[in-house]
């Protein structure tokens, strides 16, 4: 039922316990949906069902309805000091008991199995020795199937475990009347193995084979699914192994203690000694190191930080003792975000998977219908019971909507993982599927194509002169005393050009206004101000090239010569050019949408081969772009990182915020490029292809078995220990596929080593 217009509506987590299907994941999410105003997406993969509510419906409720349809359901609490976010669940009570089950029967059923299918080795009594070893398995090993279906039952639901259990209590109950009644129990009796049903040759067959290779199979496949979804949540378990745990806090009289990373509160200092994380993200006040952000960003290079820098929490301390005023704690960091976000994409369904899931929940009635049908089909044509009763037990077994249910969820978790690896976070299923069907992308200029601030783009210096390295000196240094943007710049890139050696200092300093600055540098007069008329013909050329490029022209001119000319502007990211060019090779039109000026916004353009210029956009003016190109047929997307860009990114059909952007733009978004790369984008679009590749691929196998395998059981050519063995297959089969995302790799463009050598 939906909702109120204009009712409140909640979002509650559940783990949810007992599914093993995927018409089990229908079920649970149609009792919800029975709810009034409640809609569910239960995700098979993770046991979690992610449920919208009105506020009078609470958690209690929705336990007690997911309990009710015979699953067992429970709030997630958070790990805990004493039970850690990165423990891996293999040691747990379940995990063992489930493990202790398939050895255990892995030890009764191979004699069995060994047995009744090489004759040769068949001795006096031999079926007698089976019978006893295959009656635990058919009891207690596959006892989880059993009580799953009688609870089913008793809700009148239908699911995976309804066909196994049937499928062993059939062939048991079938080897038993054989042995006691059939004929079977003879001392000396022997029975060939053949892979389809033949008839009876006066003596009853026995299926003990079956009734232990059944739930041998289906033990084991589950046991492999388990391990392999495991595998799946590894990336978000990496990102939970990064939350500290205790952190060294200074007091205002410069006392250290050691506390709980929860009573840790914003505005309080804190130590970062070297190897160590950063407890949460803050800005440094003291010290100065490199940190390694690989395992928060995915950018592998260490970054320099000191006074006054900002930290992500989570980033590895490389260097030396850092001070770190923290500015946001608990659920607002950027490590907890990512975590979120992760989180909540896999909780999502691809329309594939919906499509899945609604035949899943007819799937199982049709099966039983079909088994009764084949059996009743067999019987009256004439055949022998126990080849009817083959096919029938065979169909029960072959049929396996596990596949089903497991396409779509462990291709997400792995994909989604994969990309908070590579510093890509995608909201959900939908944001994978935008991404896939992009046409169109509308760029913002800059902070998304640019880096944003003022640095210095060239410096042209006059032949025989003093040369490049000198006038830069010379012209940092007279500009330390200076608080203008442009003077900031050239002092900047003059200390980053000295390395470790200072500028020399400046006297007779004196900014003179609206043209630049001067003073005595090591005994030279030394001006740094807007160029005049008097330029040398070596440097005009350079002059028209800066106002070509929408740059701002310094000239410096020291003892009264012109020595040189400092172009400063808002520069081109490292990698703009190759990410805008790899779009175009996917088949996107770039579209270039800025709220600057015409001629700093088309030389952008031009440098990187951007045919659509729209200058001095409004938010309105932006998202009316989008708009008319949705109206031209485009899928579109929007890059930006404003505020100004919150309302574009919003109406687009994909959203994509630079991680160094605001939180409104990140908000507004469906991808976030966390390390603040333009060139993630082109591997976004790439990973959400393959994503869906894989989910196709994943759906196309799970449809197909059924559809070649039921029919052969059903004509009596499908014995039901292979039955059970391909039924297991098939869930381990999409599975693995699906691990497959864990390897993908970017573009070798977009390696660290290649981003190294375009700086």
């Amino acid at each position: 039922m939906g909702a109120e217009p204009g009712a409140v509506l909640m979002t509650t987590d559940l783990t949810v316990g007992g599914m093993t299907c995927a018409a089990c994941v229908t079920r649970v999410e149609k009792k919800l949906g029975k709810l009034d105003g409640v809609t569910a997406t239960v995700n098979l993969a993770t046991g979690m069902a992610r449920v919208s509510h009105p506020a009078d419906i609470g958690p209690e409720e929705l336990v007690a309805t997911v309990e009710k349809a015979g699953y067992t359901a429970a709030l997630p609490e958070p790990p805990t000091a004493e039970e850690p976010a990165d423990d891996d669940g293999d040691d747990d009570e379940g995990t063992r008991r489930e493990r202790n089950r398939l050895v255990v029967t892995a030890l009764l059923a191979l004699p069995v199995l060994v047995l009744s299918m090489a004759p040769a080795l068949q001795f006096r009594n031999w079926q007698w020795l089976c019978f006893a070893l295959t009656a635990p398995v058919a009891v207690w090993g596959a006892w989880p199937f059993h009580v799953r279906a009688v609870r089913g039952l008793r809700h009148s639901a239908a699911t995976m475990d309804t066909l196994v259990s049937l499928g062993v209590v059939a062939s048991f109950a079938w080897s038993a009347y054989a042995l006691f009644l059939g004929g079977a129990g003879d001392p000396w009796m022997r029975m060939p193995f053949t892979l389809v049903p033949t008839a009876s040759d006066g003596v009853a067959h026995l299926y003990l084979e079956a009734a232990v290779g059944v739930p041998l199979f289906v033990l084991a496949g589950r046991f492999l699914e388990a391990r392999a979804r495991h595998g799946t949540g590894e990336a978000l378990r990496s990102l939970a192994r990064l939350a500290a745990k205790e952190v060294s806090v200074r007091a205002d009289d410069g006392s250290e203690r050691l506390i709980a990373i929860e009573e840790l509160r914003a505005g309080q200092v804190f130590l970062v000694r070297p190897g160590e994380r950063v407890a949460t993200d803050g800005q440094v006040t003291e010290g100065s190191s490199a940190v390694d952000l690989s395992l928060v960003t995915g950018e592998s290079e260490p970054l320099e930080v000191g006074p006054g820098s900002a930290v992500v929490g989570g980033a590895v301390n490389a260097g030396g003792l850092l001070l770190v005023r923290a500015t946001a704690v608990g659920a607002d960091t950027q490590l907890a975000r990512i975590t979120r976000l992760v989180t909540e994409a896999q909780a999502g369904k691809a329309r594939a998977q919906r499509l899945a899931d609604s035949v899943a929940g007819v799937f199982v009635p049709v099966v039983l219908a079909l088994a009764v049908t084949a059996l009743g089909f067999w019987l009256g044509a004439g055949a022998d019971p126990q080849a009817a009763l083959t096919a029938c037990v065979a169909v029960l077994v072959v049929a396996c909507p596990c596949a089903l249910g497991l396409a779509t969820p462990t291709a997400l978790m792995a994909a989604t993982g994969r990309g908070a690896q590579l510093g890509v976070l995608v909201t959900g299923p939908q944001a994978l599927e935008g991404l896939q069907h992009l046409d169109a992308v509308v760029l913002d200029k800059t902070g998304t194509l640019t880096t944003g601030h003022m640095t210095v783009a060239r410096v042209t210096a006059v032949p025989d002169g003093l040369g490049r390295a000198a006038v830069l000196r010379l012209a940092g240094a007279v500009e330390q005393g200076s608080e203008h943007p442009l003077g900031r710049a050239v002092c900047a890139y003059a200390r980053r050009e000295q390395g470790e050696q200072r500028l020399p200092d400046v006297s007779e300093f004196s900014a003179l206004p609206g043209r630049g600055v001067r003073g005595r540098v090591e005994g030279r007069l030394v001006e740094v101000l807007a160029p005049d008329d008097d330029l040398p013909g070596e440097l005009v050329d350079a002059l028209d090239g800066a106002e070509a490029a929408a740059r701002t022209p310094v000239m410096v001119r020291v003892d009264g010569t012109a020595e040189a000319l400092i172009e400063v502007g808002d520069v081109l990211r490292p990698g703009s050019y190759r990410a805008v060019d790899r779009l175009r090779r996917l088949g996107i039109r770039p579209v270039l949408a800025t709220g600057d000026r015409e001629a700093p916004a088309r030389a952008v353009a031009q440098a990187l081969g951007i045919e659509e210029v729209h200058a001095r956009c409004t938010p309105e003016d932006k998202a009316s772009l989008v708009r008319d190109l949705k109206e031209q047929g485009y899928r579109v997307a929007v890059v930006g990182d404003g505020v100004n860009d919150a309302a574009a990114l919003a109406g687009a059909d994909l959203g994509i915020a630079m991680g160094g952007g605001t939180d409104v733009a990140a908000g507004a978004a469906d991808v976030t490029l966390v390390r603040g790369d333009i060139e993630a984008l082109a591997d976004a679009v790439r990973l959400a292809r393959r994503t869906l590749v894989t989910i196709r691929a994943n759906l196309v196998w799970a449809f197909g078995y059924n559809v070649v395998t039921v029919p052969l059981a059903m004509v009596g050519l499908l014995n039901p220990m292979l039955a059970a063995a391909a039924m297991s297959a098939s869930s381990v089969l999409v599975v693995a596929n699906s691990l497959r995302l864990r390897a993908w790799q970017p573009s070798p463009s977009t390696s660290p080593a290649a981003r190294r050598r375009t700086r």
